[in-house]
């Protein structure tokens, strides 16, 4: 098992389906090896016995003519089988007693004057058995042997050997294995696909709850619809209700962010209006400190709304139709300049959050580069491919101004900075932006524009519709 953990780690992050295929392949082999070593192994064992009865029988027939009435050591004729006859043929019998010299040896015409090699371990275990085995020929062919004896009483013991080519087990064996070869590859590729159709069959429901899941992740369903099996629609009911808890929490959020904007800003009304009764040094000093006060706790109040919304499940907005209508407010309100805000934005891509965030977030980016440039500026998207997973878009909005030095370019980003004091702003835009944008694990970055001015490139998760 220890040697098995790294090949565990190594499929730990895998599909279930690869998974299930690559354990059923690797299991399916096993068994198919092992089932096919010992089918062979048996059919050798069957082809070996076969094969030593026919010997067996050439046996009989030279142990009945040696015990035939007359002298043991004539002649024993023909055995029944033509290629006996034929020199160095492969098939061979020989008689003899023990430790008879080779002259004394009787034997088939086959063998050549050849000598049979004998099975017998020892001189105790010769008698009374009928040996088999495997030994070479005089032309060092490989031969199966069977042996046996034969006791005569008075007229002695004698030792009958007859051989056969064993190149025929082999052979016979060999086009076995070939045969069980292909019946196991088709069996194994048929127990393969029909496996593969189990695997699918078996987590069509949880393929169908993922999609389910994508239908809400898409904004198309609330709720994970449809059966599912006993084993599955627990964990559909669970991730329902964790749905509606969802649901409800940032109900109350919304709730809870709105009731406190209208406590905090009331008061500041109130302050504000009170203001004017003062000295105009007074006042102007309460006023800038009021205004300031708004400004910390509409970015902070923005930040919790935010906070809680991003990354809500099934919250998806059209990109482009809030782009272009971003486009034509700030048209309009830097109308003197005559300013051109050329727009790029495919019309099925869709932002993964609240319509309010990626307004807020484009808006002050568009403002900015409305802001600070000369004639045109530019709104397009460039998409992300490398996790078909989680799709991302980056938003990149370039104008014509007088840029940003690199060195200042990451100041800006933080709450508070400005330029250009003269410009009118409370230097909470791109800070608020690069911290919506954090909140959807996206970033906000500041870059040299080819037209010239500043490129701001806003990363957000998206999707294609």
């Amino acid at each position: 098992m220890i040697g098995l953990h790294p090949l565990i780690r190594r499929f730990a992050g895998r599909p279930i389906a690869v998974r299930l295929a690559v354990s059923s392949v690797f299991w399916s082999f096993a068994i198919l090896l092992i089932a096919g070593l010992i089918l062979s192994t048996l059919y050798r064992d069957n082809t070996e016995r076969s094969f030593d009865q026919r010997l067996l029988v050439y046996a009989n027939t030279l142990a009945s003519n040696l015990v035939a009435p007359g002298d043991p050591d004539r002649d024993l004729g023909p055995v029944g089988d033509p290629r006996f006859e034929l020199p160095l043929s492969g098939w061979y019998w020989q008689v003899a007693r023990p430790n008879a010299q080779p002259g004394e040896i009787r034997s088939s015409k086959s063998l050549f004057g050849g000598l049979l090699p004998s099975l017998a371990v020892s001189s105790e275990d010769r008698f009374g058995q009928i040996r088999r085995g495997y030994g070479k020929a005089p032309d060092e062919r490989n031969l199966r042997i069977i042996e046996r004896d034969i006791d005569l009483g008075e007229d002695g013991r004698y030792i009958i050997r007859v051989a056969g080519p064993a190149d025929e087990i082999a052979t016979d064996v060999r086009r076995f294995l070939l045969s069980l070869t292909i019946t196991f590859a088709l069996l194994g590729l048929a127990l393969g696909l029909t496996t593969l159709l189990q695997i699918r069959f078996g987590l069509r429901p949880l393929a169908n709850l993922r999609s389910a899941l994508g239908t809400i992740r898409r904004g198309e369903a609330e709720r994970i619809a449809g059966e599912y099996p006993r084993d599955i629609s627990p964990l559909a009911s669970e991730l329902n209700l964790l749905l509606d808890t969802n649901r409800e929490i940032l109900e109350r959020a919304r709730t809870q962010v709105g009731n406190l904007a209208h406590a905090l800003k009331t008061p500041l009304s109130i302050i504000t209006n009170e203001a004017e009764n003062a000295p105009e040094e007074v006042a102007a000093r309460i006023r800038e400190q009021a205004a300031l006060m708004r400004d910390q706790v509409n970015y902070y109040l923005d930040r919790a709304r935010a906070a809680a919304l991003a990354g809500t499940l099934g919250t998806l907005t059209e990109v482009e139709p809030v782009i272009a209508g971003l486009a034509r407010t700030f048209a309009k309100i830097y109308r003197e300049k005559d300013l051109e805000i050329e727009l790029a934005i495919p019309r099925d891509l869709r932002f993964r959050g609240e319509k309010q965030d990626l307004e807020e977030m484009a808006g002050n980016l568009i403002d900015n580069a409305a802001k600070w440039a000369s004639a045109k500026v530019v709104v397009a998207v460039e998409i992300i491919r490398e996790d078909a997973d989680r799709p991302r878009f980056r938003l990149l909005i370039d104008d014509d101004g007088p840029g940003l030095p690199e060195t200042a370019r990451a100041e800006m980003l933080k709450r508070g900075r400005r330029l250009d004091e003269t410009k009118p702003g409370s230097g909470l835009g791109l800070s608020i932006v690069s911290d919506l944008a954090s909140l959807y694990r996206g970033q906000l970055t500041l870059d040299a524009s080819p037209m010239g001015g500043l490129r701001a490139v806003l990363e957000l998760p998206g999707d294609r519709g």
